[in-house]
């Protein structure tokens, strides 16, 4: 057997923590997969752990680490923008293959980062970046290599995901089901990037480059959270047949249609689905993503998408692709990285400088939930004005009046540009009978 591939691991939180006992339980089983010893040598930590195996090096000095001679691959899972990009970049300096499951790092420098390290001829592999233990990054940079893919959409945040089931499941109110995820783990003390969506379109950001061959372009997704999200709607939306499901969608627009642009659609929102459409059934904490593409149409992935066990899984598979990389290497040829897949699926050179559409560029369905004045003509006007938009109507409900003299009416549009979407509430909020602001959701068919 060849020399051994020595790791090294910074920081000891709950993924990494999860590594060493993956390599522990499941030691034999990677050396019969890689061929090669694998052994962690060096740790990063600011506290000495009585737990870990004494042969491993522990220090709190991670750029040492990151450049020792005793390191081959360094798998950084200590989260943040700062420190993180920092010790990442000095490992690739010194030609050092990197793993990580930091999705905020590299939806904000992914495309410096990725360059320096082609630059340097190694790998940055991140597949526990996105939706946990589900191999999505494997899948749409292998296994779709031959497709073109034409839309994704996913439930890539399982704290939001726990928050819309236990609404919908058990008519909790969402404040309710927030604080009951914080007491579990799911959320964090401050949950804004889960609740607002950040989280999710950090990774949304990757999925897109890797499923259209772009550049990493965070800034630019149209994010949107749950906190506004009502028993209300969640109930009404189960009457019409759909689930209120926090979702990422990247869309590929061709600009068919009147006022359609062409580009790319980035959007993390809140989104009406049909009750049987698959993502509508995933639940609890789960993650999933759709993918539809050409030839091979449309496929689910699914699973955990945080914890140590799955996150630990994900690091492990990028690990293993990295052993094979280092195992076919010419030791004389330096410049050979064997197996290389391009970081985002798409040859560097040939990435492309596709628009992304502003919000008002986009095309979906809508929900509205409109209040109004219980007297004749409301509805009328309602439709008249979402008709001089150039809005269809696919489904009205009026539900009983829940305040004396007002009902609320729910009515669901076929796909629009937003632009007239926008145009028509203003124009609805203005009516003498509309009695509050216009609650408004979006809907996808995923068809």
């Amino acid at each position: 057997m060849s020399h051994s591939i020595k790791l090294a691991i910074l920081g000891l939180g709950t993924v990494g923590t999860g590594v060493i006992n993956l390599i522990n339980d499941n030691l034999d089983e990677l050396k019969r997969r890689s061929g090669r010893d694998i052994t962690i040598t060096e740790v990063g930590t600011r506290r000495h752990r009585d737990d870990i195996d004494p042969n491993i090096m522990q220090s709190s000095d991670l750029m040492a680490i990151a450049a020792s001679d005793n390191v081959d691959i360094v798998i950084e899972v200590i989260g943040g923008t700062t420190l993180a990009r920092e010790v990442i970049m000095h490992a690739i300096k010194n030609g050092k293959h990197v793993v990580t499951a930091n999705k905020a790092l590299l939806a904000e420098h992914g495309n410096e980062i990725f360059a320096f390290a082609e630059e340097h001829h190694v790998h940055v592999a991140y597949e526990a970046a996105v939706a946990g233990g589900i191999p999505i990054i494997k899948v749409m940079r292998e296994a779709l290599a031959a497709n073109k893919v034409e839309w994704l959409a996913g439930i890539i945040n399982g704290t939001g995901n726990f928050i819309m089931t236990e609404m919908r499941d058990k008519g909790r109110p969402f404040a309710d089901v927030l604080s009951e995820a914080q007491a579990l783990g799911y959320a964090e003390a401050d949950p804004t990037f889960d609740v607002e969506g950040i989280d999710a379109a950090h990774k949304l950001a990757l999925l897109a480059s890797i499923a259209f061959g772009i550049p990493l372009q965070f800034d630019k997704v149209y994010c949107e959270g749950i906190t506004g999200i009502t028993l209300q709607d969640v109930n009404y939306a189960e009457e019409l047949g759909y689930r209120i499901k926090h979702l990422g969608f990247a869309v590929r627009r061709d600009g068919a249609g009147d006022d359609a642009a062409t580009g790319i659609e980035l959007r993390v929102h809140p989104t009406l689905i049909p009750q049987d459409a698959l993502l509508a059934n995933v639940n609890g904490v789960k993650n999933a993503v759709l993918v539809n593409s050409h030839p091979l149409g449309q496929t689910l992935y699914c699973g955990d998408g945080a914890g140590a066990g799955a996150t630990a899984s994900a690091v492990m598979a990028d690990v293993m692709d990295l052993v094979r990389v280092l195992g076919s290497k010419d030791a004389d040829d330096t410049s050979n990285n064997g197996h290389h897949v391009p970081h985002l699926a798409f040859i560097p050179e040939q990435l492309s400088d596709t628009p992304i559409l502003r919000a008002e560029q986009m095309t979906t369905g809508y929900y509205l939930r409109v209040h109004a004045y219980d007297s004749p003509g409301v509805l009328a006007d309602i439709t008249r004005i979402l008709s001089d938009a150039g809005i269809n109507i696919d489904a009205i409900l009026q539900k009983p009046a829940h305040k004396v003299g007002q009902v609320p009416v729910i009515i669901l549009t076929l796909p629009v540009v937003e632009s007239r979407i926008n145009l028509a509430i203003e124009k609805i909020e203005k009516l003498d009978t509309i009695t509050d602001k216009v609650v408004r959701i979006r809907l996808d068919e995923l068809a």
